[in-house]
């Protein structure tokens, strides 16, 4: 009875240890274009990693994806080609500064529905290589649509990238309307790009979370702000994540703000893990 009883209690904290290796899921998205959001992906997941946590970026802007280029890297292959190509979920995902992983999405979300269950299938089982992750950050094309709001539909915890721009906060409260409109999520965060200084992004995260309040009823959480930052312009064009070329620029001081308090609300038992994540995008795109 002793030895079953202690049999039971290791099968226990395998289980235990085998939720705890799930890996958040994270949206991270924007009404519009050119706010600066797919440079907040790649800098955010390096201070995550440089905290000790293991990343894995998924770029699910479909055909318009350049994480890889603000990574410095090369992607060669995306996730059609594991599905229809053969080819291993390791030829696919890319090393990238300080181990951060990168997961070209590529075109292949929009011809899920084309999947056949087998094929399904043995994807899933390829992305079991992949295990040790603690977020997987989804960065999404920008604006209203099908895919957008299906990967929101996706995901955990979502990040709305706005700057104080009034067409960019308009557009961002039309992304939040469509999300609340199909009871897809009834709360968000909200990361405030390219503000002169905290005085700029108090007011625009408030006359935003004012609005949304107000007519939409959801509840949204100011992340912080990232610094319009002469070294986040000369990081971009260097091809170089400013919290790695200018670690002590300003604005590489908010990102690894955000990367804290990102870090200190997620409850690591509570993620669906990569199978889970596919299984839904499967579901949703079918």
């Amino acid at each position: 009875m002793l030895d079953q009883a202690q049999g039971l209690r290791q099968m226990a904290l395998k289980n235990l240890d085998s939720l705890d290796s799930k890996p958040r899921i994270i949206t991270v998205t924007s009404g519009k274009g050119g706010v600066g959001k797919s440079n907040i992906v790649v800098n955010l997941s390096i201070a995550l990693q440089k905290m000790g946590r293991k990343v894995m970026i998924f770029d699910a802007d479909i055909g318009m994806g350049n994480d890889d280029i603000i990574m410095g890297c090369s992607s060669r292959y995306n996730v059609f080609d594991v599905i229809s190509n053969g080819k291993e979920i390791e030829d696919v995902v890319i090393n990238g500064p300080f181990g951060v992983k990168l997961l070209p999405g590529g075109s292949a979300i929009m011809k899920v529905e084309d999947l056949t269950e087998i094929q399904r299938n043995v994807f899933l089982n390829k992305l079991t290589a992949l295990t040790g992750l603690d977020y997987i950050i989804m960065d999404t094309g920008a604006g209203v649509n099908k895919s957008v709001l299906g990967f929101i539909a996706c995901c955990e915890d979502l990040i709305i990238v706005t700057t104080p721009e009034p067409t960019s906060l308009t557009d961002a409260y039309s992304l939040l309307k469509a999300v609340k409109h199909f009871k897809i999520k009834d709360s968000a965060k909200v990361i405030v790009n390219r503000s002169l200084d905290n005085n700029e992004a108090n007011m625009t995260f408030n006359k935003f979370n004012n609005a949304v309040t107000k007519f939409l009823d959801m509840k949204l959480e100011y992340l912080g702000k990232i610094s319009e930052d002469k070294k986040l312009a000369y990081a971009v064009r260097a091809q170089q994540p400013v919290i790695l070329s200018y670690p002590t620029s300003e604005s590489a001081r908010d990102i690894n703000s955000i990367a804290s308090k990102i870090e200190g609300m997620n409850d690591k038992t509570s993620g669906m893990g990569i199978e889970g994540l596919f299984k839904k995008i499967f579901s949703i795109f079918s």
